[in-house]
């Protein structure tokens, strides 16, 4: 997997969901960068990491191969940020690697069995229709519901609008995009997962977006039930809260990793200091 890092300071790694790339992080990494060190992957298909066949444990996989990008960073602990599927990424990391992980938030969680794919998307998945109708659907997707889902039209949002879609661009982009969306039923890879968050017990924090078409409030909700040292925070956001609302999302971080890691205090009245240099890298 490719990984982006920058920033000095306490380690944190965001893993993004589908079909988005480490972009979608870089408005919350810009207002954290001068506190802390900002790794953000580029899972396999999406971004600049190339595809790998899906099997029945991926997810496992993908928690794995983060270790050993832990590992090769020589990183002992670190925070672990995931939106929509990257949450589910991030609670089988926090699962099966507990002692690395000192922090865990998750945006939008698209944790349970229960989850119905878009509904762009689950047309995408129907066999023979969806040879049929990619390239309507993506062509569709990408220039009206993903444009519509960005509350915020600046330029940086195009442009990760722009990489989000670079993998599936070009005449095949439509299929490999399809591709991508068949692997695994909900639920099946997702059965195991209400079963083991009781388990989680680092500090986590589960953002929920008020006006989220994709991911229903009760799964944000139900996730903090299940995880015991857990909050929740509802925002006034559409799916996409890291692009939508990322000085919320870095504020909310930095009270939440404050709070719950003494050995690494994060002054409040470093956050002005932080936006100042936040400003000075966009300049």
């Amino acid at each position: 997997m490719q990984l982006l890092s920058c920033g000095s300071g306490y380690p944190v790694l965001f893993i993004h969901g589908i079909p988005t790339s480490n972009r979608l992080w870089s408005p919350v990494i810009e207002r954290l960068f001068g506190r802390f060190t900002c790794h953000a992957v580029d899972l396999p298909g999406l971004g600049k990491t190339p595809s790998v066949p899906y099997g029945p444990n991926h997810l496992q996989s993908l928690a794995e191969n983060i270790e050993e990008l832990r590992i090769q960073k020589g990183i002992e602990k670190w925070h672990v940020v995931g939106h929509d599927a990257g949450s589910v990424i991030a609670v089988h990391y926090a699962y099966l690697f507990q002692q690395r992980v000192d922090c865990l938030a998750l945006l939008s969680p698209a944790l349970f069995p229960e989850l119905r794919p878009y509904y762009l998307f689950e047309l995408m998945r129907q066999p023979l229709l969806g040879e049929l109708l990619a390239p309507l659907v993506n062509l569709i997707f990408w220039n009206v519901a993903m444009r519509r889902a960005f509350e915020n039209k600046e330029e940086d949002l195009v442009r990760a609008l722009d990489d989000f879609h670079s993998p599936f661009a070009g005449f095949f982009g439509a299929w490999r995009l399809m591709r991508l969306l068949r692997w695994g039923k909900p639920s099946e890879v997702l059965a195991a997962v209400p079963d083991f968050l009781p388990q989680l017990t680092v500090p986590t924090l589960i953002f929920h977006g008020s006006r989220d078409p994709a991911i229903p409030e009760t799964f944000a909700r139900r996730a903090s039930a299940l995880i015991p040292n857990s909050e929740f925070i509802a925002v006034d956001s559409g799916h996409f809260i890291p692009l939508n609302r990322p000085e919320f999302v870095a504020s909310a971080l930095l009270r939440f990793f404050d709070e719950h890691c003494r050995e690494f205090p994060i002054e409040h009245n470093r956050i002005d200091e932080i936006r100042r240099a936040h400003a000075a890298h966009r300049d």
